[in-house]
């Protein structure tokens, strides 16, 4: 049994769309009157509670001149920033960072000189922290070691002193 080959092309195929297609009923005089009386029934109800709504409308501003003003968000027709929708913790960390502050150390750590003197300072929430230190600019590896809260401490390859800070969390 092999496909059956078509037949007929686009010109029957144009005629089977065609069949397919609805057809308009004949309009009556009885049919057009009725459609025209109903059509101008729901126009007069639409325009009576246009009406109503409008005139409560007009004494909707004496009443909330009263009321506590809303708070405007955004210009009319404009749309509200980041800070305007912010709440909660976003909130909090937005008015962090237009402070100038870092509150989740996102941005790249001062640079120090990492003497005895000037040590690098590492933000640690608990009392010791593991610290990685790059020894040379060009070096692939790292130094790996636990940096503890109290006085400055030496990486055991290069020298570069680090000491722990304290840091809190913003929330």
């Amino acid at each position: 049994m092999g496909a059956r080959p078509a037949t007929g092309g686009v010109a029957s195929l144009e005629r089977a769309c065609l069949s397919l297609k609805p057809r308009p009923r004949p309009r009556t005089a009885a049919t057009s009157t009725s459609a025209a009386a109903a059509a101008v029934s729901a126009a007069a109800a639409m325009a009576s509670r246009l009406l109503r709504v409008s005139a409560a409308l007009r004494l909707l501003p004496a009443a909330c001149a009263r009321a506590a003003p809303a708070r405007g968000l955004a210009m009319p027709g404009g749309l509200a920033t980041d800070e305007e929708q912010a709440t909660g913790l976003e909130r909090k960390v937005l008015e962090a960072m237009n402070k100038g502050l870092d509150p989740y150390s996102m941005f790249r750590p001062k640079r120090y000189a990492g003497t005895k003197e000037d040590p690098n300072l590492v933000p640690s929430i608990t009392n010791k922290r593991i610290v990685g230190c790059v020894c040379e600019e060009d070096n692939s590896c790292v130094v790996w070691f636990w940096l503890h809260k109290g006085e400055a401490q030496r990486c055991p390859s290069c020298g570069a002193h680090y000491k722990l800070i304290p840091h809190e969390l913003p929330h």
